[in-house]
């Protein structure tokens, strides 16, 4: 099977990719088609579930013109997705009945706050590993079901489906055959039961979401049923992975084995522990999730989720037009003056973990008169790298495990200056390997791993990655750390 190529789709944020793999592995051409990010007065975040379809067959069916191959040779497909993003559509004709709910979006705080007020919020933890939060889907699915008239209308007749985007962009290219998400993704929704690996009739019964309009829930690496990308491809192939954006970034790391842990840089952060066959139920802020289920065998995850990453790169340039390139902001870092106090806090819509605070709102404090563009991209930059060390600081505490290795990926990756600062802020060797399309490789590698094309072995022990090591001491790292905790404690009060 030298010959044969394996395609995969990441259905991110952004935009959709379509990444082609050959026989070894080996990444050879990429293609992206971005969507509109539907944004109202109220800051609302939407996605257009059809133009996100038609964009997933254009993707497809770019990256193979582009790539010159025989679209006969592709084995099998493998898919990864943003992740809490909640879509409902009908189950008879695939139509949506809204726009997509992104993870980005609050809209469903007030029926978070009604069921914590209600006495609910432990429970939902307990059953589901992670907190009581408007960012999972089961909020936006009970904000749908309660404010769509056509959502509830299908839901009462049977004809309303509910899930992650991996489970609707499944059963429209498997043309209805098959409604159905992965365990990574299940997870994510906050209405399922990580012991019994089921969706919870308990927490369906205090969301009030109908069981019944929830997607199967299949192996990572399972056969979804098959497709022609609508005449792409000359006969159809079958569709033999499924993963959540992170998770599969995980995967696509080889973070394979207890302790070894991953983050990616995205529009947000998913910053990703490996914790081993049982589930490690967190006291401070972070989630308890799967991170795939493989041939039947589970492994766990510690995960801490952060709103704005890399977004604050786009803000810093699209709009304060403070640089006209992301590539520009590690100079402007690196002119700054290095005794400025300036912290940014990126709380634009609330704090992620592991504060978990959906009222909080950004901040940019410490500023002087001679602070200037150079201090406040280089801030921006900065607060990329303390989010993350907040939930690596979590997640040491939680494990016991204090000597991590981080494995990073996502755009803002390429700027050295960033890697070296979260290097000396964790205190932990950052290794950002050679191919940063990890989300799009680890469902690539799971499809072609199911369907004999590669060796999971061979293929780890190819990756290469380009180090960077901690230069800083231990007063320097306090220092930093406890102004950002400082500046944090300004808009979330739990803090000290």
């Amino acid at each position: 099977m030298s010959d044969s190529y394996i395609l995969s789709v990441d259905q991110s944020t952004q935009g959709t990719k379509a990444l082609l793999f050959d026989g070894a592995g080996r990444l050879i051409h990429r293609a992206d088609v971005p969507h509109r990010q539907l944004i109202n007065d109220a800051g609302w975040v939407g996605h257009d579930l059809n133009e996100i379809y038609r964009n997933t067959i254009a993707a497809t069916e770019k990256v193979i013109r582009e790539a010159g191959i025989d679209p006969a040779d592709i084995a099998g497909l493998g898919i990864t997705n943003q992740r809490e993003t909640a879509a409902a559509w009908l189950r008879s004709d695939g139509s949506p009945v809204c726009e997509a709910v992104v993870w980005q979006c609050a809209r469903a705080a007030s029926i978070c706050d009604r069921i914590e007020q209600a006495g609910y919020a432990q429970e939902v933890k307990d059953i589901t590993g992670i907190p009581l939060s408007p960012y999972f889907s089961a909020g936006k699915m009970a904000w749908i079901l309660r404010n769509v008239p056509a959502a509830r209308q299908a839901a009462d007749t049977g004809n309303l489906c509910l899930g992650p985007i991996d489970s609707y962009l499944i059963f429209r290219l498997t043309k209805g055959a098959t409604f159905a998400t992965d365990y990574s993704n299940a997870s994510r929704t906050q209405v399922f039961d990580i012991r019994s690996l089921t969706f919870s009739d308990r927490i369906c019964e205090i969301f009030e979401i109908p069981k019944s309009c929830l997607p199967a829930v299949y192996d990572s690496n399972a056969g979804y049923g098959m497709t022609d990308l609508e005449g792409v491809l000359p006969r159809p192939i079958p569709i033999h992975a499924s993963m959540g954006d992170s998770h599969s970034a995980l995967f696509g790391q080889g973070c394979i084995q207890t302790g070894m842990a991953k983050a990616t840089h995205g529009t947000g952060s998913s910053v990703m522990m490996n914790v081993g066959e049982a589930p490690v139920i967190s006291r401070s802020g972070l989630a308890s999730s799967i991170a795939f289920c493989m041939d039947g065998k589970v492994n766990y995850c510690l995960e801490g989720n952060i709103n704005y990453t890399g977004a604050v790169i786009t803000w810093l340039s699209g709009d304060l037009g403070l640089f006209a390139s992301p590539g520009e902001s590690e100079a402007l870092a690196r002119l700054a003056n290095p005794n400025d106090t300036t912290y940014l806090v990126p709380a634009f819509t609330g704090l992620g973990a592991p504060y978990w605070d959906s009222d909080a709102r950004g901040i940019l404090c410490g500023l002087t008169r001679t602070t200037g563009k150079a201090e406040i991209v280089r801030a921006g930059l900065d607060c990329i790298a303390y989010q993350i060390g907040d939930i690596v600081e979590a997640m040491r505490t939680e494990t016991g495990i204090q000597n991590i290795e981080l494995r990073v990926d996502g755009g803002p990756t390429k700027n050295a200056y960033l890697m070296q600062f979260e290097s000396n802020v964790l205190n932990a060797p950052v290794l950002v390997p050679k191919d940063d399309e990890l989300s799009g490789i680890g469902a690539a590698y799971a499809a072609g791993i199911a369907l004999g094309l590669y060796d999971r072995d061979t293929l780890f022990a190819q990756a290469s990655y380009q180090r960077y090591l901690p230069a800083a001491d231990d007063a320097w790292r306090a220092g930093k750390i406890g102004g950002w905790k400082q500046a944090v404690g300004m808009i979330h009060k739990s803090v000290k």
